[in-house]
């Protein structure tokens, strides 16, 4: 139902490969990509993964079994996201959205999911996933935001697990804004991104 998108905060393709070959770690991912665009399939796309944890998206609190996971080959802080390593995403997603229709709002990336614990993949290009049909984006100009919109209510339809809110909100930044992610609140700008998203959701 899902495809969830992780950075491996590692040095290199052939160490995460080496972390989940190793029984002890406990954690796996469908597939893992590199820098370069090499692709490597860990886990059938039938098999259960282990690599979303505790967390909530929508009504679903076990993405091991209902999603598979991409693990992309960075260290989460400093390295750039070669053209090649998203190219070879994009083509993998077309792949598997095809393969299992799966719908175009149920590309995820980890922080989504768990926003209480996790901040990955960190500084990612989400909008180029979009645009390919991978997640949705917001069109600009950005429409002025009702008076009685309801951040909680928005970031909940869009699948944010609002019981705690502070981090569903720093969830949705990282995805959508990138910009002082850690900071659990929204400026007038911010509200209008929330709000355009929130009507993709609505459909």
């Amino acid at each position: 139902n899902y495809v969830m998108i992780h950075h491996t905060a590692q040095a290199s393709l052939d160490q995460t490969v080496k972390t989940f070959h190793n029984q002890k770690v406990g954690v796996s991912s469908h597939y893992v990509i590199g820098r370069d665009g090499k692709i490597v399939q860990m886990v059938n796309d039938y098999f259960r993964a282990h690599h979303a944890g505790a967390g909530r998206w929508g009504n679903d609190t076990d993405l091991n079994s209902s999603s598979i996971g991409i693990e992309l080959d960075n260290n989460g802080t400093t390295d750039p996201w070669p053209d090649a390593q998203i190219q070879a995403l994009v083509k993998l997603l077309q792949q598997l959205k095809t393969s299992y229709n799966i719908p175009q709002g149920n590309f995820i990336g980890h922080m989504d999911y768990a926003p209480t614990r996790k901040n990955d993949p960190s500084r990612f290009p989400w909008k180029t996933l979009a645009d390919q049909g991978f997640g949705y984006w917001y069109e600009q100009p950005l429409e002025q935001v009702p008076a009685n919109f309801d951040v909680k209510i928005a970031l909940r339809i869009i699948g944010f697990d609002v019981k705690n809110l502070d981090a569903a909100i720093k969830g949705f930044k990282y995805h959508y804004i990138q910009e002082n992610p850690n900071v659990a609140t929204l400026n007038d700008h911010e509200m209008r991104i929330l709000y355009a998203i929130f009507k993709k959701y609505l459909g």
